[in-house]
Order: C-alpha cells, then structure tokens, then sequence
C-alpha cells in the first residue's frame, strides 16, 4: 500500500466515524439553553398559579349561585303550590266570590261588612299573585346567574387547562436538555456499538446502566420499583449488570391506564436516546425494539403479565 492510498483510507475511515458518530452538543450551550427555558418556565408556573386563583374563584361562585338558585326554587315551589290551591278554591266555590256577598243580605250594616271583607279577600288575593311574581322573578334571575357562573367556570377550567399544558411542555423541554448533558462512560466503537463494562458497586449493575436506571428513575419516579441484577444465569442481561426492569404494578397484575401511560413514556424516551446513553434493545408489551433495527416487533406469548413485559419496560445497555 502507497503512502497515498494509506492516506486516503486513513481519511475515509475518520470520514464514516465522523457521520455515524452523533454530534455531542456543547454544555456551555446546554446550560445557557436551560437558564433560558427556566426563565419561561418560571413564568409560565407563575401564570398557571394565577389561573388555579382565578379557578378556585370561579367555583366558589358558581356553588354560591347554585345556592341561591336552590334557595329560590324552594320558595319559588311553595308558592306555586299556594297559588294552585287558591286557585281550586276560587273554582269549586270555597271562596266567597263578590256576587254572593252582596246578594246575601239586606241589611246595609251586614252588606258593608261583607263588601269589606270581600275586598279584603281580594286584596290577599293580588298580594299572592305579586308575591308569586316576585319569587318567579327572583328564580329567573337566580337561574341566569348560576347559568352565567357555570360558564365563568367552564371558561376558567378550559384556561387553566391550556395554562397547566403550556407549563409542562416546557419542563419536557428542561428534561430533554438536562438528558443531553449525559453521554454513556464507556468506549463507543465505529459502528455506534459500545464496548461492555464490569458491573461494580453494591447495586451490581455497570456505570452505563447506572446512568440509564437513575435518569429515568428522576424523571418518572416508577413508584413500584426498579429490578436489575440478579444471579440467575437465564442467558439475558441481568446477571451481567447490563438490564433493568421497571415496575408499573405489583404480584403480576396488570398495570393501571396510568401507570401503561408511564411505561410508553419510559420505553419512548429510551427509544429516543438510546445511541447516545448505549442502550442495545428495549421490551415492553410484548414487543421489543432493537437499536440496529430502529423499530419495533412482536413477540411470541410466554404466557403472563410479566413474561410478556406488560407490568414492566425492560431496558437493555451495551
């Protein structure tokens, strides 16, 4: 070989290194990104507390007005009721009406006392009529308020809504720069892959595993717990300190729409930094993704929740 064509394959080697190797971003960069989306951050936390003011607000209203709507339509029904058996009354003869009290009789002295008493009838009469009026009117204006508080309501759980979505799509955002500080210790050959590590320490697992497990143990917490070594030689990657399980659920059972929701969450974001932390395959839900692939496959049954990787991501490290 020429002193050339050695060159030249010197160069075409770094050249293929160079583009399968990913660009590290710079952490000066990162950091001043950080500070920065922290600033917002700040800002939009501070807009969402005002948002859950105003909706504590708004609800307390909106009870106060259901309230007095009750109030109201219980008087408003106690009236109704008076006003029906009025209303029968006058219908089946158990009011004197005018007529009769003056066709009664005779005497001047007894006549005026029944057209006084007729006209008094009659007065109660109209004060019940303007009393049912007044409260009828009292329970459309209740109605209306409760009505229009129901909408402030409505209007400030919506807001709240998109206030809470705005705040943490910016700490996903946070969470996505403090992952780029990381990078997998170890030594990263040509082709992407990593050289394997030595488990150490009391947890018996390798740095590189290490780094992945408390990565996603800080921003997903997995309340059921994190399994990684053991003993068992079963061919796979847990008696080498290479593999981790995360729980989402206890004794087998299948996990809660949440706690699947977590899990989709830790196997996607295992997906998306999988070449930079050297994570080789990732299984969950009976399906398992390959770095050298890029995508994800079914599996065959083992027969449980477990097995199957269904209570549980189970992520692999070089």
């Amino acid at each position: 070989m020429t002193a050339g064509t050695a060159a030249l394959t010197a160069m075409l080697l770094v050249t293929a290194v160079s583009a399968r190797a990913e660009p590290k971003p710079a952490v000066k960069q990162l950091k001043k990104e950080l500070s920065e989306l922290q600033k917002d951050a700040d800002k939009l936390i501070t807009d969402y507390y005002a948002g859950r003011i105003a909706h504590q607000k708004a609800e307390k209203a909106e009870k106060a007005a259901r309230e007095k709507l009750a109030a109201a339509q219980e008087v408003y029904d106690h009236h109704s009721t008076s006003l029906r058996a009025m209303a029968v009354a006058q219908y089946v003869g158990g009011e004197p009406s005018q007529l009769a009290l003056l066709t009664g009789n005779r005497d001047p002295s007894a006549l005026l006392g029944r057209m006084a008493l007729g006209q008094h009838l009659i007065d109660v009469q109209d004060a019940r009529v303007r009393g049912y009026a007044e409260v009828r009117d009292a329970r459309r204006q209740a109605g209306e308020e409760a009505e229009a508080r129901a909408d402030d309501l409505r209007r400030t759980v919506e807001d709240l809504g998109e206030r809470k979505e705005k705040a943490e799509r910016q700490i996903e955002k946070i969470k996505d720069r403090i992952d780029l500080l990381y990078t997998a210790p170890g030594i990263r050959r040509p082709d992407g892959t990593w050289v394997p590590q030595l488990p150490d320490g009391p947890d018996n697992i390798t740095p590189r595993m290490r780094l992945v497990r408390n990565l996603i143990e800080d921003r997903f917490e997995v309340p059921f717990g994190i399994g990684c070594y053991r003993p068992i030689q079963d061919g796979g990657e847990h008696p080498l300190g290479r593999a981790c399980d995360f729980m989402l659920s206890q004794g087998g059972a299948m996990p809660s729409a949440a706690e699947l929701e977590r899990g989709d969450e830790i196997a996607a974001w295992a997906v998306k930094n999988a070449r930079r932390l050297g994570i080789m395959y990732v299984i969950y839900r009976q399906r398992i993704w390959h770095v050298r692939t890029g995508s994800w496959r079914p599996m065959s049954d083992r027969g449980g929740t477990t097995a199957n990787h269904y209570d549980h991501p189970h992520i692999s490290v070089y």
